[in-house]
């Protein structure tokens, strides 16, 4: 079982996509206070690991939370970029919260998540629980 990410606007933008066949809204959106980082899923043997694409957000920035079998991914990122030359001035700012929730599968291992920040990549590692006893059949008397 993958990990899947829930978005709770996503039926309200496929409606209104489907009404106007349109982005404008969704982009409008992203652009103003928002940044959506990309997340790639992948399940191994022994775990389920997530890699979130951050790029220039310090890992001091960045909060996990775990409530239930609810994993959300937060913070927020400030980027200004400032040249001074001598005959022209420029600055570009980027700057938006960003959040990311994940339901966890049943077998997750919540107790010993990991978590791991290098070059703009987090790495969130989800250990499995050892596999379930072999089901047992029960003779009827």
């Amino acid at each position: 079982m993958l990990i899947t990410p829930y978005s709770p606007f996503r039926e309200i933008r496929d409606l209104e996509n489907r009404i106007f066949n349109t982005r404008k809204a969704v982009h409008k959106e992203e652009n103003l206070d928002s940044f959506i980082p990309k997340v790639n899923t992948r399940e191994g043997e022994f775990a389920y690991h997530l890699d979130i694409d951050l790029p220039g957000i310090n890992k001091e920035d960045i909060q996990i939370d775990l409530k239930e079998n609810t994993l959300k991914v937060s913070g927020e990122r400030s980027f200004k970029d400032e040249t001074k030359e001598e005959d022209y001035y420029r600055v570009e700012t980027s700057f938006g919260k960003f959040s990311r929730v994940f339901t966890l599968p049943d077998n997750a291992d919540t107790e010993n998540i990991d978590a791991s920040c290098d070059n703009g990549v987090l790495e969130v590692v989800i250990p499995k629980l050892s596999k379930p006893k072999d089901v047992q059949r029960i003779e009827i008397k």
